[in-house]
């Protein structure tokens, strides 16, 4: 049993540490739309992609960024009390807290694909069937959502990098979940 934890642990750090470090440069493709949106609107006719583009931007940088961080463990915390506990404790305390989060991963990620469903042009009551048809092709793609701005982008690609980002987050709290566990037995990660 600790061998597949393990092997989880290495698996899901590897894949969300590599999306991680990619996602990082993000932050200067950002500062690139903004610029040029600067640049645009004081020397040329603005342009109605960039705002919009530079929030997409953002929500990837976050969403995508999020599993590294916490891997990383570099998420805010109270640290008064945890920094001075002892490693067996503040993994009881990270158990404890890892199903919550958990849980509200598990809804914001049902979330997420009723939402990509919807924006796929799904108005049914079965979003994760119909976004696992779609993907290996048993289902078709219906009137697809479009934002409501004047430069109105399809919203689906938004909305698929959420369902990516927040099934990463939570598989690194089942990976952060085996760790608590392993460092309980007195195990070394």
């Amino acid at each position: 049993m600790q061998g597949v934890m393990r092997g989880f642990i290495s698996g899901v750090d590897a894949v969300n540490y590599r999306v991680g470090r990619v996602v990082m440069y993000g932050i200067f493709v950002l500062m690139g739309v903004l610029l040029w949106s600067s640049i645009s609107k004081t020397f040329f006719l603005p342009t109605l992609w960039t705002l919009e583009m530079a929030q997409f931007i953002m929500v990837s940088y976050y969403i995508l960024g999020g599993p590294y961080s916490m891997q990383m463990g570099d998420h805010v915390r109270m640290d008064l009390l945890y920094g001075g506990w002892s490693i067996r404790k503040k993994a009881w305390v990270d158990l404890f807290t890892v199903f919550l989060l958990i849980f509200y991963l598990s809804v914001m990620l049902y979330g997420a694909i009723s939402s990509t469903a919807y924006s796929l042009g799904y108005w049914q009551t079965e979003p994760i069937s119909y976004l696992f048809g779609v993907i290996i092709g048993t289902e078709e793609v219906g009137r697809l959502e479009q934002s409501s701005t004047a430069w109105r982008p399809y919203m689906w690609p938004i909305k698929l990098v959420m369902v990516v980002g927040f099934f990463l987050m939570l598989l690194q709290c089942l990976s952060e979940l085996c760790k608590d566990v392993l460092r309980l037995r007195g195990q070394t990660i």
